[in-house]
């Protein structure tokens, strides 16, 4: 398995705060058969112009010398979209993933739909193809918001968890998966027990290992090489499971 976000470049953003803390998540990473992870720490548009901090490369070739050697490790960013991309390609290519032309974005949790288009475009024209973080996490987030915004060239990455979560976040998630809408699934761990594996406990007891495949593999694996995606089909979710796992959510809670 490969996973294209998470915040264990240590003591960057709001994620891992040691090098140790990160060397534990990824060492539960392998155990659970993940292969490679691309470290995707904050960036914002609006402060992009001061480029990659000194201080990302101290924390990487720190963690680079600690970690397993199961785990591959490449370089990469979560760029918050608070305004059009006018920095220069080289830079941009600094924070894509891997330096593909596959660049992982976000917005504030409280956007409209015509901006996330629009947005997206943007970064469309610059000649890049944005992966939208965890388009659950927006409100506005419907299949045929995804359908739209998709229609720009975006891609979509879910997060692993989310699958599994009660209601609300988790039922937008499931549905883009159901609708054939995500693209690839991932951790968004900040140094906790997240982990993109998540996929197959969410999806196998679907029928959807070959779904599962796509989201945490295959299309991973294409990104990284900066080659095109598969689409990945549709999956009929049976109602029956997720109420059950709404039920362990909801006992937990109680």
């Amino acid at each position: 398995m490969i996973d294209l976000h998470n915040h264990l470049l240590p003591r960057v953003d709001d994620g891992s705060r040691s090098v140790e803390q990160s060397v534990e998540v990824l060492r539960s990473f392998a155990e659970k058969g993940v292969t490679a992870v691309c470290l995707t720490p904050h960036f914002t548009a609006s402060k992009l112009a001061a480029g990659v901090p000194e201080s990302h490369e101290t924390s990487f070739a720190a963690l680079k010398a600690a970690a397993p050697d199961t785990v591959a490790l490449y370089r990469g960013g979560e760029l918050m979209l608070d305004k059009p991309l006018t920095e220069p390609e080289a830079l941009l290519r600094r924070i894509s993933l891997n330096g593909t032309r596959y660049l992982l974005v976000e917005f504030p949790r409280l956007v409209a739909t015509q901006a996330v288009f629009q947005a997206l475009g943007h970064v469309v024209a610059r000649g890049f193809v944005p992966v939208l973080a965890h388009p659950e996490r927006y409100a506005c987030c419907t299949p045929d918001a995804v359908r739209w915004w998709k229609g720009t060239g975006a891609l979509m990455q879910v997060d692993a968890t989310t699958l599994l979560a009660a209601r609300g976040r988790g039922d937008r998630a499931r549905a883009l998966v159901a609708a054939g809408l995500a693209d690839i699934a991932a951790a968004d761990n900040h140094g906790d027990e997240r982990s993109v594996a998540a996929t197959y406990e969410a999806l196998e007891p679907q029928s959807g290992g070959a779904q599962a495949d796509l989201l945490v593999r295959l299309n991973p694996r294409a990104i990284l090489e900066d080659r095109y995606t598969e689409e990945v089909p549709p999956l009929r979710m049976r109602a029956s499971v997720m109420q059950r796992i709404r039920r362990i959510f909801e006992s937990e809670e109680l």
